[in-house]
């Protein structure tokens, strides 16, 4: 808990420009704790996050140097263009559909613009801040606009560069999952600045907590492909906005609903597709580890589609379409944190519950928590991301991480919690401060006219005939 109330006290630093703290952390890319864990003879379970967490050995008698795999390499280079597909197009068409016609251009527009930014603020602060040797809390700078990486630089047995543009798409998805709360009325400067200050304030940190060699990492959390980094991150940040936001003008008098779901059904299939280099990616190699993921992503996907649509057949009468697809993508976030630790068993229950739970997520905490999360990137990613991170304490197995796996489960349920309410708290906290300095300065919601028009029209001129 202690740690949890010195990680809020970091929002105070950030806002105020200081990086620099006290205490001394490992980075990813650097440590002699990174060189003990590419350098066996089995590479299997290597993972992103392992490079932060991984125990340093005893005593190395003989330290070998580490060397480029190009398998590896081949595979995470593949792995990057498949989790950047699932921002632009998948997430652009999957949200696209399912607004109102004047909105469709706007909301597509999300998902690009945001590919844009987050790239910029990336390569300039954002890996810096998550990746470089800092503390516990936050990364240092000393790898602005990438500086001292070189084509030579690895991180494991892939070139750092590489691994700088594989999580730069982690980065860009976790910002387009936000824009799903807050459709069809927000400033689209207003959105620019907001995706601008939070992937560096809110994303970064979070991301050295968990996979940069800070506290959580250390504490053992586990998060093989972004749980809490990503989904919680942004499923609160979205239900936050949507507060702040207000309800779309005409809720539950005029109907919202999706316009093309065929859109809709074609974005979620290219989301499931580049989901494999989401998690498979996440081991940081060509090995039995990302084959395992794979697997059992594909597994707990179709397992959340399945009891999702029986759920919704028993609930409403029917099973719809959009309901297959939004069951489908809350198996992916369910079991995204698990992907590297979970038997396909594991992965066929996580799947059901995911489901299930998700489905109550979308329906009755959405009306009980009376805000107009537009597309449910709440009930989605937040509650998928929740459930995902405490499962994989359940069902973490030794059959996968052999004596990595943890022994006591109660302890490792508490850890992931701890991660789980970290996260909620940072993200809420910081999303809060800086939508109310943008509200103050810009404004964040469009005019009403201009809402009543669409966004499409009002905020880009455009429209689709």
């Amino acid at each position: 808990m202690k740690k949890m109330l010195i990680a809020l006290s970091l929002s105070g630093a950030l806002l105020g420009g200081s990086v620099a703290w006290a205490e001394e952390t490992v980075t990813a890319a650097t440590t002699a704790e990174n060189v003990a864990v590419v350098e066996t003879t089995d590479t299997s379970l290597t993972t992103n996050s392992e490079l932060a967490v991984a125990p340093a050995p005893a005593a190395t008698p003989v330290e070998q140097e580490v060397k480029l795999d190009t398998g590896d390499t081949a595979w995470i280079l593949v792995s990057t263009a498949l989790v950047l597909l699932m921002t632009i197009p998948g997430l652009a068409l999957f949200y696209g559909g399912m607004v109102r016609k004047k909105n469709v251009l706007a909301t597509m527009a999300h998902s690009f613009v945001a590919a844009a930014i987050v790239s910029i603020t990336w390569v300039v602060i954002g890996y810096s801040l998550a990746f470089s040797e800092g503390n516990a809390f936050v990364g240092g700078l000393d790898k602005i606009m990438l500086s001292g990486i070189t084509t030579d630089a690895l991180t494991g047995t892939i070139p750092e560069i590489l691994f700088v543009i594989f999580q730069m798409t982690f980065a860009i998805i976790t910002v387009a999952i936000i824009t799903g709360s807050i459709a069809e009325r927000m400033k689209f400067g207003a959105f620019v600045a907001f995706i601008t200050v939070w992937s560096v304030v809110v994303y970064a940190p979070i991301t050295h907590w968990v996979w940069g060699g800070g506290w959580l990492g250390n504490d053992g959390a586990l998060d093989f492909a972004g749980g809490t980094v990503v989904h919680i991150n942004s499923g609160v940040a979205g239900l936050v906005a949507a507060y702040m936001l207000g309800k779309r003008m005409g809720l539950g008098r005029e109907s919202m609903a999706p316009h093309n779901l065929t859109l809709t059904v074609i974005g979620a299939s290219l989301v499931w597709v580049g989901w494999f280099g989401f998690n498979g990616g996440s081991a940081l190699g060509a090995n039995g580890s990302a084959g395992y993921a794979l697997v059992v992503t594909q597994v707990a996907a179709a397992a959340a589609a399945i009891a999702w649509l029986i759920t919704e057949k028993v609930v409403r009468g029917k099973a719809s379409v959009l309901g297959g697809a939004s069951g489908a993508v809350a198996g992916l976030v369910v079991i995204t944190p698990a992907a590297g630790f979970v038997t396909v068993s594991g992965a066929l229950a996580m799947g059901l519950i995911g489901g299930v739970v998700c489905f109550w997520g979308i329906t009755a905490l959405k009306r009980l928590l009376k805000a107009d999360d537009s597309l449910d990137a709440f009930g989605l990613h937040g509650v998928g991301g929740i459930v995902g991170a405490l499962l994989t304490a359940v069902f973490a197995s030794d059959f996968i991480m052999g004596d990595k796996a943890p022994t006591d489960m109660l302890h490792q349920l508490w850890i992931q919690t701890e991660g789980v309410l970290a996260t909620i708290a940072y993200s809420a906290v910081l999303t809060f401060i800086i939508l109310k300095v943008i509200d103050v300065v810009m404004g964040l919601r469009v005019a009403s006219d201009d809402e009543r028009m669409g966004l499409d029209l009002s905020q880009h001129g455009e429209r689709v005939e």
